[in-house]
């Protein structure tokens, strides 16, 4: 494992084609006012007689080294994703040439904000490799030796290169685990793999691996948990982590994270091959602890932090929990269980009980609390590949929808607000005699109205945040964030969907 969770060494060089450090093979430029004036002129040249040299990433010799062009594709509707994008492809084009030690030269005239960080960003993307292939064939671990970074700000060169650190080393993280197959991130396996992340010492780590204790303390993940139960090696595990400010908090985060490790749908099996891909169904979770490792980097001096990272595999067998079972939630809420492929909502709802417990018990100030799931398929199609932003009543009025989208409109995690009403409340209500809640309908919730709507609304009743409302005299901000179309789905990288944002808006 990586002690520093970076694809490979990262240096800043001075803005210029005859760069002093001989080890630099090739230069990568994004944006042709970025680069310096010599190789710009080469370009300008270029262009009148090559028509698709802004179309296609090109590659030239100049100074007996090789540069490679990639253009940027900017309309009206474009934003900070597109130097993400060209970075990503121009550095895997100089790895392709056989580069070692490329160097990234920033535009210096962006169109848009954070267009420098974005590059980096993307750049860094390119040369990750999966953990799987790192442990197994070692000689493979780096794509590069050292990503060289020029710019013609040089005096901001250092700080903007220590935040795509903080921000990519998270990243990193959250592609290990999400990535990762159901054997090697198996809950157990993410136990241990978080226990090795975090050394420092500035985030404290609880590991809840006693079975019988999930009966107790977590019902409704125990029910998912319990066909998994019996496989030591697929066994649950409540992953706790906090960091402590210095100073006294001037606001609180508090992050539930899916972490279904494979979904096989239990019972209610994924049949006619929609099973494939299920290993990326714990990318809540795994964006959550990459979050936390942005936080051990930056370390705010007043943002409290605390997250439940609920890992649990839903397997099919003998022991495995069924519709129609009546179960009580952590918060007293009697629950009938419609559907065992709605299982992301089952296995946080008891640790979002925990976190309102906390929240009230510990009068913690300025409260927002979080549930991030790869939930439903409904949101793909209903937002395509951005992840929905759900606000309970007291987030909605305190504008937070609105203020996470344009975070992450900034630094290229965007978003999409989606609303919770009242006939999401109604649809779960159980029409059985002592019953409060039913789970799920028997549908796909792609087939479903208001399909990504509904479990929000779940969600706030079988935690009990439904006492904590608008009107009630202990309000909680609450925010579930839908990321099943943004995680990414195999073979492509997770994209580590919403760290960037709430990086943005809470940390940056």
């Amino acid at each position: 494992m990586s002690s520093n969770f970076l694809p490979c060494e990262i240096k800043a060089v001075e803005y210029s084609t005859n760069i002093s450090t001989s080890d630099v093979d090739s230069y990568v430029v994004v944006q042709d006012d970025g680069m310096p004036s010599d190789i710009l002129n080469y370009i300008t040249e270029t262009k009148k007689i090559d028509k698709g040299f802004d179309s296609e990433v090109s590659c030239f010799k100049h100074d007996n080294r090789l540069v490679i062009h990639s253009p940027l594709d900017i309309n009206d509707y474009s934003d900070v994703r597109e130097y993400f994008k060209s970075a990503k492809k121009g550095i895997e084009r100089a790895v392709k040439a056989g580069s070692v030690n490329p160097s990234l030269i920033l535009p210096s005239r962006p169109k848009y904000k954070n267009a420098e960080l974005s590059t980096i960003l993307g750049a860094l993307s390119a040369l990750y490799v999966p953990i799987q292939y790192r442990e197994e064939v070692p000689e493979k671990a780096q794509r590069i030796k050292c990503l060289y970074i020029s710019w013609s700000q040089k005096d901001q060169l250092q700080d903007l290169i220590e935040k795509a650190k903080w921000l990519e080393s998270g990243l990193y993280i959250c592609r290990d685990i999400g990535g990762g197959d159901p054997e090697r991130m198996s809950p157990p396996n993410v136990a241990a793999y978080v226990e090795k992340a975090f050394t420092s010492g500035k985030i404290s780590i609880n590991i809840i691996s006693d079975q019988d204790l999930f009966v107790k303390e977590y019902p409704l993940f125990a029910a998912v948990n319990r066909a998994a139960r019996s496989v030591p090696r697929h066994q649950g595990r409540i992953i706790w982590m906090e960091y402590k400010p210095p100073k006294p908090a001037r606001k609180t985060l508090m992050l539930v994270g899916k972490g279904v490790t494979y979904d096989t749908g239990g019972a209610d099996i994924k049949a006619g091959g929609i099973m494939a891909g299920m290993s990326r169904d714990k990318c809540g979770a795994a964006a959550i602890a990459g979050f936390m490792k942005t936080v051990e980097l930056r370390q705010p001096e007043d943002v409290h932090v605390i997250a439940a990272l609920c890992m649990v595999r839903n397997s099919v067998g003998e022991e495995c929990y069924v519709a129609d079972e009546v179960m009580t939630s952590r918060a007293g809420v009697r629950i009938r269980i419609g559907n065992t492929d709605a299982e992301g909502r089952m296995a946080m709802a008891d640790s979002l009980c925990v976190m309102k417990e906390r929240a009230v018990k510990e009068n913690l100030p300025n409260c927002f609390l979080y549930t991030i799931a790869t939930l439903t398929g409904h949101a793909c199609i209903a937002l395509g590949d951005y992840t929905g932003v759900l606000d309970n009543k007291v987030a909605e009025n305190a504008g937070h929808n609105s203020s996470f989208c344009k975070a992450g409109a900034l630094i290229g995690d965007p978003s999409e607000i989606s609303t919770v009403r009242k006939e999401d409340f109604e649809f779960n209500r159980s029409k059985g005699y002592g019953e409060d809640l039913l789970q799920c309908n028997n549908a796909p919730s792609s087939r479903t109205p208001r399909g990504h709507q509904i479990p929000a609304a779940f969600l706030i009743v079988a935690s009990g945040l439904d006492k904590h409302d608008a009107s009630s005299s202990i309000p909680l901000k609450y925010t579930h964030l839908d990321v099943a179309g943004s995680a990414g789905d195999v073979p492509d990288q997770p994209t580590g969907a919403p760290l960037l944002s709430l990086s943005q808006l809470h940390l940056l």
